[in-house]
Formats: structure tokens, sequence, C-alpha cells
């Protein structure tokens, strides 16, 4: 095949002008001139046979094409930078990790967990190790690491897209709670809330896309077929917060509640409900080439089970 090829250089530049929406901002992103900053685009768009951006003025806006090709651009150049980075990383290197994870494990989970990581790595490799760490709900996870932007994600909730790897992970018990002066608790010392008196409780939830509420609705309707739900929140640590204040009741991680229920300010309600529990999950793509860095790192994971548990009280 003779003519212009498809060529690194290209799709590094589109991705630059996708995420700059110009080839003047994108050419001082990346150190080049404007003109063969164009030169490279108009080459790519010429071997495609495609245009990939809405030219308004000066700004480009991707169009269904650029918006097609930029998770697969995305793809080819984080491989080909795994490739530089594993061809570099001896044994006793962990490289860059980047990190995901969803709002409670990122919270409660992920701090002692990396320090434990470079607790356990060789000696040499922890002055040089560098990690970047992206909490967000699990939704928005698995759309950073379907995209290439991140190498691994910890999710509260499993995913089901077909260019993900999900494997299950830490179990993670949750806790009905509600703050010490509601009146939904049982008078007795021995008593349990009835499934009755929890379907006429206000319930405090995290908002839509959250994995703890997509597991948290299923594993509560199963056995009250509806929740009364008062606030939404961006997080749990609002939450456990507005419970304690008598706003509503609960279902959170007991990651999330421990600390407030050995100070006293949540109680745990015992209930009619059976144990609830989830698992949380690590997520990869499927074509992502592993760094060694990222090998030690899925083989940390899979010995934290037992480690990262919290106490019970």
């Amino acid at each position: 095949m003779s003519g212009p090829k498809l060529s690194l250089r290209q799709l590094h530049i589109f991705l630059a002008v996708a995420e700059h929406g110009s080839t003047a901002a994108a050419a001082d992103a990346i150190a080049l001139s404007q003109s063969a900053t164009s030169a490279a685009l108009n080459e790519l768009e010429s071997v495609l046979g495609l245009e990939l951006f809405d030219r308004v003025g000066k700004r480009l806006h991707l169009n269904s094409n650029g918006r097609s090709l930029l998770p697969r651009a995305r793809a080819v150049i984080d491989s080909v930078r795994g490739i530089e980075t594993w061809a570099s990383d001896a044994d006793t290197q962990l490289g860059a990790l980047r990190i995901g994870a969803s709002t409670t494990i990122g919270n409660y989970l992920l701090p002692a967990l990396l320090a434990r990581f470079i607790e356990n790595a060789p000696a040499a490799a922890r002055a040089e190790w560098q990690a970047s760490v992206s909490i967000e709900n699990t939704r928005a996870i698995c759309e950073l690491v379907a995209s290439f932007q991140i190498d691994v994600g910890l999710i509260e909730g499993p995913s089901h897209d077909p260019s993900l790897s999900v494997t299950p992970w830490i179990e993670d018990e949750l806790l009905v709670v509600c703050g010490p002066d509601d009146p939904i608790r049982p008078s007795g010392g021995d008593g349990r809330v009835g499934l009755d008196a929890l379907r006429e409780a206000v319930w405090l939830l995290r908002e839509s896309g959250s994995g703890t509420r997509e597991v948290v609705s299923q594993a509560l309707v199963r056995h009250l077929h509806h929740l009364r739900t008062g606030i939404e929140f961006g997080n749990a640590e609002a939450i456990k917060r507005a419970t304690a204040q008598g706003l509503g009741i609960a279902c959170l991680s007991r990651y999330v509640v421990a600390d407030m229920v050995a100070a006293g300010e949540l109680v745990i309600l015992p209930t009619e409900l059976p144990r609830l529990s989830r698992r949380f999950y690590i997520v990869t793509h499927r074509q992502k080439v592993p760094t060694r860095g990222l090998e030690r790192f899925l083989e940390h994971l899979a010995r934290e089970d037992e480690a990262a548990r919290p106490p019970r009280q």
C-alpha cells in the first residue's frame, strides 16, 4: 500500500487537539508549531478519509467520527506508553500508576491499602514510585478505565461494559444506621425494627450512578418493596453526618460508619432484614498492556481481603 499511512504522531496530535479545542492551543501543549500541528491533523483526516472535527471559527469540536476515534486513539497511545514503561521497568521498579476508585473505596480503604503496598515494595522503588488517584462514582470510574485514562479501577458494583475485565474483590458488609436519638430505635434491649417501620422511614441515599446507591437500593427493595427517599447526597460522608443529625436513616458500608459508630454518633439498627453485603470489584481494560508495576499492584490487591477489613464493633 503506497501513500501516507496512519502514524502515532498523528494520533498524538489528534488527542491534543481534541483536549485543547484548537490547533494553536494543542501546538503550545505539545511544543510544536501550529502549522505542523494543522498539517498532521489534515494528514490524519486524509488517511482516514473522514473529517474528525466541526470547525467553528478557530475552535475545533469533535464530530461523531472524532468521538468514535477518541477512545481508539487513547488505547493505541496508552499501549505504546505501556510498552515503553514495561521495557524500562526493572523488577525493582514500580513505575507510575493511574488508579481510580469509587468514593467509598477511595476515601476509606485506598489510603491504607496504598500505604501497605509501598511498605511491602522493594526499598529501591519507594522513592521513585508515582501514582495519581481519581475518586468518582462507579459509573465514572468504569468510563475512565474504558477510555484508557486510568490503569485500574476499584468499584462498588459490577460493570457490564464488555471492554472491561471485572474481578470480584473484597466483601463489604452494609449496615442500617440511625442517629442516637432517632425514634425508630427499638425501646427494648433486644428488639428489632420491623419491615413496616423501615418502609415508613425516610432513607438517605447516594446519587444516581453510585455503586452504593445501586446495590443498596436493590438489597433493600427486595425486602421492603419500596424506599421512602429523602435527600440524595454526592458522598457517603455527608449521608452519615446527616443521619447523625436525625434527617433519616441510611444503609452504608461498615468501612464508612466505623468511626462514628465507635464514637456513639451513629447507632447500628437491629432490623428484621437479613445480613446485607456487597462485593467490591477490580476493573481493568481487556486490551491494557500491564506494566510490572501494575502487575505488582494487582497482586497486592488480591492479598488485601483480610488486611482491609475494618474492626468490628
